[in-house]
């Protein structure tokens, strides 16, 4: 059964940098791809960041230049390094996962994310 587990976040001024990480008990090398979305209060969620099986990383815009989303088979984690925060930052960061084995889209799974999701940790940018 895929659990996924964040942690990382936190309370950080503006210009500074967090980096989040979502750990699995086994399933996420197995999983085609992975995001990292995000919710902000009375916004909708939206994606952040994915990557896929060939390591190829799609970001939004808004974000582009200052998160690095990363993963790593070995020790089952998926990370997201966020860098020159700020206040729009602000939200409940989710990691999410496709199906093991099954084929995704990386831009497809951006805008919906997939089967798994974990419990969120919370990022607050202070400016």
């Amino acid at each position: 059964q895929v659990q996924l587990v964040e942690s990382g976040g936190g309370s950080v001024q503006a210009g500074g940098s967090l980096r989040l990480s979502c750990a699995d008990s086994g399933y996420i090398s197995n999983s085609n791809c992975m995001a990292w979305f995000r919710q902000a209060p009375g916004k909708e969620r939206e994606g952040v960041a994915v990557i896929d099986s060939d390591g190829t990383a799609i970001y939004v815009d808004s974000v582009k230049g200052r998160f690095t989303i990363s993963q790593d088979n070995a020790k089952n984690t998926l990370d997201l390094q966020m860098n020159s925060l700020k206040p729009e930052d602000t939200a409940m960061y989710y990691c999410t996962a496709s199906q093991p084995f099954r084929y995704c889209s990386g831009s497809n799974f951006l805008l919906h994310g997939g089967n798994y999701w974990g419990q969120g940790t919370q990022v607050t940018v202070v400016s």
